[in-house]
């Protein structure tokens, strides 16, 4: 791992924890005496986080705009021929071609189409549903990413509206759809439901959602942006977790490692249309081979690998609740308690400020980054609660339950001081 030399400033505060909405994060706050700007306690964090030897949640620390080209030109190689040209407004025949193809295969779909966003992505398949539908209602959930982090993009940019068939902190259930009191064209499903703490329904109750929207005459799109690591959950292949609905997005950075990017996957005709969307939401880009390179790498690189972080993640979900239990934390929850992707929640009992000054504290005298950022949850929690997200992937697969545990003990004598 790179030392920190304390020149990348700029590179570090243009990384965070797979946080693809802008800044969520509560950062620390600083003596009265020496106020830091937000940006400052950020940069520090960061910096120590890039500085740890050794890091429980994330894919690698921050990098630099050189090391990444570095790694983009090392990982090349193996994804794509790089004495091909560079592709042109996305042309079929070049690398966001191939990635479109190979996504397709991957989702067992007739065709997909690359989007620079996945906020783009979904706005098209909804205002495609709607035109094709004749219903401009989607049934969706207000802890859905359309809801909570595209700034009412539906409404504002594509008229649409949105009904909720629950509030409750999960998937809706067939019941709930069944019993919506008014019709709606398309149903919208985020597998895994990131902001309920990355839950998922089972496979009988997804099954059952979707025979309930076909039943009211609806279509169904799914926020797949982490369908990816849903397979084990369901025990299912990608292509019939996939199948089931009339459209899916999928992200390649939150889980693949990309630099940017997304794509909608779907029918030969609905991928056409969403295609002539994507030119007028201006989407239609000269050249996004980057994007597209790194996208193939991720595809290769970290595609097979989401089973055996799913299956880690339980067992750092395990020693996570040893160690707090063994530290004596008045009250802590880890959500869901058996992690259902290799994404999940931790909420302890102090104020956020504290929880993230005592992990940086943790990453720069131990080299050790444990946890990143913590914040008041968004919408808020019981008061006096603070809740961080943990991703486990190959830097925490070498970390053994006593381990976790001792660095547990160690975080929490540091909360406060």
């Amino acid at each position: 791992m790179p030392e920190d030399d304390g020149k990348p400033t700029a590179a570090l505060l243009a990384t965070d924890d797979d946080d693809d909405d802008g800044e969520r994060t509560v950062e620390t706050s600083a003596p009265e005496e020496a106020p830091q700007r937000p940006s400052d306690n950020r940069t520090r964090r960061l910096t120590a986080w890039r500085g740890a030897r050794r890091t429980l949640t994330g894919f690698r620390p921050p990098e630099t705009i050189g090391e990444r080209l570095r790694r983009l030109a090392a990982e090349a190689p193996g994804a794509y021929d790089l004495d091909d040209w560079t592709d042109f407004y996305g042309n079929d025949d070049g690398i966001v071609g191939e990635l479109e193809r190979r996504t397709a295969d991957a989702l067992g779909a007739e065709a997909a189409a690359f989007f620079p966003t996945g906020t783009m992505a979904q706005q098209v398949a909804l205002r495609c549903w709607a035109g094709r539908t004749g219903n401009a209602t989607v049934a969706g959930h207000p802890l859905s990413h359309l809801e909570m982090h595209e700034r009412d993009a539906y409404a504002v940019v594509s008229g649409l509206r949105m009904i909720h068939p629950t509030t409750a902190p999960r998937l809706p259930t067939a019941e709930e759809i069944y019993a919506l009191q008014e019709p709606f064209g398309t149903l919208t499903l985020e597998l895994p439901l990131r902001d309920a703490g990355y839950v998922l329904p089972t496979w009988e109750e997804l099954t059952s959602a979707v025979t309930a929207a076909r039943d009211r005459d609806a279509v169904v799109h799914f926020d797949g942006a982490r369908l990816w690591e849903c397979g084990p959950h369901f025990g299912r292949p990608l292509p019939e977790i996939a199948g089931l609905a009339d459209s899916v997005y999928v992200s390649f950075y939150k889980t693949l490692g990309g630099i940017a990017g997304a794509a909608l996957a779907g029918s030969e005709g609905f991928i056409e249309e969403a295609r002539a969307w994507r030119h007028r939401y201006g989407g239609q880009q000269f050249q996004q081979w980057p994007a597209a390179l790194a996208a193939l790498a991720g595809l290769d690189r970290e595609l097979p690998r989401l089973p055996q972080y799913v299956a880690h993640a339980k067992l750092v979900a395990r020693a996570l609740r040893e160690g707090l239990a063994e530290a004596g934390v008045p009250w802590f929850r880890v959500h869901p308690e058996e992690p259902h992707t290799h994404q999940f929640q931790l909420w302890l009992p102090y104020p956020p400020e504290a929880l993230t000054d005592a992990a940086t504290n943790q990453s720069e005298e131990t080299r050790t980054t444990l946890f990143h950022a913590w914040r008041t949850p968004t919408p808020a929690g019981p008061p006096g609660m603070a809740m961080t997200e943990l991703t486990i992937a190959s830097p925490a697969l070498d970390w053994t339950t006593d381990e976790i545990r001792t660095a547990v003990a160690d975080f929490v004598q540091r909360i406060g001081t």
